[in-house]
This record gives structure tokens, sequence and C-alpha cells, in this order.
């Protein structure tokens, strides 16, 4: 079945830089329950860092983030699924926070779909898995990848602002600001200022302190994102690049992840911000024909960065697609 829900509101005006918690009548308060225990995890050749809340094993949810992100992105979403009685595990990707960061740059969506593939042999049961860009690619690529990718290796799938078609426009305007400050930051307070600048729709945080989750102070005493800057610049060495890069590779990324989709026959659900700049109706119709149980739905007032934008919104939409799937304490 494809269907498109109506557009989940938060019900705010507007959106803070911090997601604030969450507290829902389905979920309640996510504060009562306890704190994530960080593990680690085997990934392609190097170590994967996670937070990791021990729920029921059979019942795991995956949870990957975007490119230039980190673990802690998901706000409260990973709290309100834990408390479902889920297994839930947030990771790093490779090259970002907490994990390996590989000597050579080994960044191709290949290696990031291998970290998936590894990923799932410990886990021991098919996860639900939701993926918010890089993430969600990374889900594709491991899907196609596999041995047999008619295998069905997750339970159900969530998709963050991410197809197979990408708006020029928003791979320029995101590789853009991640390239932008190569040297770093003097300050968390200049970090605040480039970010508020990239996001103009977010409120500007009033404590900045919150910024050490993504950035780290370095030896030189600057403030540089915690993420590996080589996991863009081993593709693109200049921003004037991207167009040419689109053109040339691009087509080719773009049919790989439509073959792994094509391959998945479990519930997924594409999640989109109502103003992403790098997910079209083209996208979705595009992604929809291939998915033979795929729906989607629209978070209003959310740009490509939909869990940090509309938090509350974007939580209703996991929560209930895992409890879609009987994932719910009983």
């Amino acid at each position: 079945m494809r269907f498109h829900t109506e557009p989940r509101d938060s019900g705010r005006s507007g959106a803070s830089f911090y997601p604030r918690r969450i507290m829902t009548s389905s979920t309640g308060p996510v504060g009562e329950i306890a704190e994530p225990r960080p593990v680690r995890y085997r990934g392609h050749g190097i170590e994967l860092s996670a937070d990791q809340w021990d729920g029921d094993p059979g019942r795991t949810v995956l949870f990957l983030h975007g490119g230039g992100q980190t673990r802690q992105a998901w706000g409260g979403t990973c709290r309100a699924v834990a408390r479902l009685g889920c297994r839930v595990a947030a990771f790093d990707l490779r090259g970002h926070g907490d994990s390996g960061w590989p000597e050579d740059p080994e960044y191709d969506f290949e290696h990031f779909g291998l970290d998936v593939l590894s990923i799932l042999d410990q886990l021991g049961a098919p996860p639900i898995a939701v993926g918010a860009s890089l993430g969600g690619i990374s889900l594709l690529t491991a899907q196609r990848i596999q041995p047999d990718p008619e295998t069905q290796i997750f339970t159900g799938v969530v998709l963050v602002d991410i197809t197979p078609r990408m708006e020029l426009d928003g791979v320029k305007r995101i590789a853009g600001f991640m390239t932008a400050h190569p040297d770093g930051f003097e300050s968390l307070e200049d970090a605040a200022a480039a970010i508020a600048g990239y996001m103009p729709h977010r409120e500007p945080p009033k404590d900045t302190s919150g910024l050490s989750k993504v950035l780290r102070k370095t030896d030189d005493g600057r403030w540089r994102w915690h993420w590996d800057i080589r996991f863009i610049t081993a593709r693109i060495s200049d921003r004037s690049e991207i167009e040419e890069l689109y053109e040339e590779r691009f087509d080719h990324v773009r049919q790989d992840m439509l073959h792994g989709a094509g391959h998945i026959r479990v519930p997924t659900c594409l999640v989109r911000g109502t103003k992403s700049d790098l997910v079209s109706e083209e996208g979705v119709i595009e992604l929809l024909e291939v998915l033979p149980n795929g729906r989607y739905t629209d978070v209003r007032n959310a740009t490509h960065m939909v869990a940090g934008d509309e938090n509350d919104a974007f939580t209703e939409v996991v929560v209930e697609f895992v409890r879609d799937a009987g994932w719910e304490r009983g």
C-alpha cells in the first residue's frame, strides 16, 4: 500500500535550536526511562560507537544520522521509542562523532553500507531502521550490496528526507556549508553564528554549551566539527565542482539507490520536511514507484533537518510506525 498521510505539525510556530523534551499521551515523559549506555560495534574495518537503550533484543530499532551529524541528532525520538520496550541503538557513522575515522578516506556509500551489514550481523534480529539523509543512503546501499538482495535484512525502514533523486540546489547548499569552515571556529559563539546563517528558520541558542556535542576542541584551541571533513573533500576538493560531480556521479548513485529500494519488501515510510530543498515531489513519486510497501508523510515547517526542526512531530511519526509493527510493550 502506498499513501500519503496529512502533514504532521508539532503545534509550534517556530523551532528552537535544541529540540524540546517530548510529552505525549502515548509515550509519556521521555525523561522517565534510564539513560542509554555507550556501546561499541564492529564496523567494516573500524569500530562504531552507539548509545543503546537495552529493551527487547527481538524488537530493535536502529538509528543512523545524516552526514555531518552525530548520534545526538535525534532529540527525544530514541527515548520515546525506548519507552515502547524496544532495544534502541543510535550510531555514529564512520568518520563521525566517536566512531572510527579511517586512516584513508574510505567514505564511499558502499563503505557505509558495509558498516550497516556488520551491525546487522551483531544485532541478531532484523531491526526497524531509521536513516536520515546519509543514514538513509546507507540503509539502501546495505540492501543493494548484501549477498542476496532479495533477503529482507530489515523489519521496517524509515527514510528521513532522502530519496534517490536529490535536488542540485539542496546538495550545493548543504555541501557548501559543510566545507565552508575547514579551519573550524575560534569559539562556540562563532559556530552558533555560522549555524544561524545556515538555518535562519531556527531560533539561535541562548546557551551555546550544547554545541560541544557536535564540535570538538582541538589542540590548537579551535572548535571543529565532530566529523571527518575528508568524507566531503575526498569527493569534492572545491565547491565549484559540485555541479560537475552531480552530472558525472549522481545519476549512477540514483540508480544504485533505486535498485536498493526496489528490493525492500517490508513496510517503508519516507518522512519529508515540507521546506526541504533536497527532496522534491518528483523524488517522492519516483521512490514510491519502486517501493511495493511504501508510504510517505510530510512534517510541516521542517527543512532537510526534520528531526532537529520539528522533533515532536517527527517522533510521533516514528513511534506510530514502530507501533504498527506491533513493537509496543505489552
